[in-house]
């Protein structure tokens, strides 16, 4: 009996992990970038993530625009067919070319407190702050 409710235990904690991520709540959202891994964002310029009504995506990377289209299931999202203009701000170069790797990796996706997490597996590569 005593296993079995270790199990139950256990099963709850990871179900909970596998959070399904409902497209809905995305659509018509705008985030602001407030953190990328492994480095300082620029005191110039902010980054954006704009999720539309269809998903599609579109943003500023510091200096320039971007777009392409978001696909969801479950927990997994990808950012396809993106895009930029190709301005060069050298005061945000490393830092814009830093994010839109980071958008192009994503594969995972999660929602907490108004934040969201872009991943790769397990590692979150960007976090956002929700605007609207």
């Amino acid at each position: 009996m005593k296993n079995l409710l270790i199990l139950g235990i256990a099963l709850c904690f990871f179900s909970s992990c596998l959070e399904k991520v409902n497209p809905d709540t995305l659509k018509n959202t705008n985030w602001e970038l407030t953190s990328i891994t492994g480095i300082t964002l620029p005191e110039s310029g902010t980054a954006s993530l704009i999720f539309g009504d269809s998903l599609k995506v579109s943003g500023k990377s510091f200096c320039n625009s971007y777009g392409g289209k978001a696909e969801i299931n479950e927990d997994k999202v990808s950012l396809k067919n993106l895009f930029s203009t190709k301005m060069f701000c050298q005061d945000t170069d490393s830092s814009e070319r830093a994010y839109l790797n980071a958008l192009n990796e994503t594969n995972n996706i999660k929602i907490v407190d108004n934040k969201l997490e872009l991943l790769k597996d397990e590692k979150t590569l960007l976090v956002f702050t929700k605007v609207n």
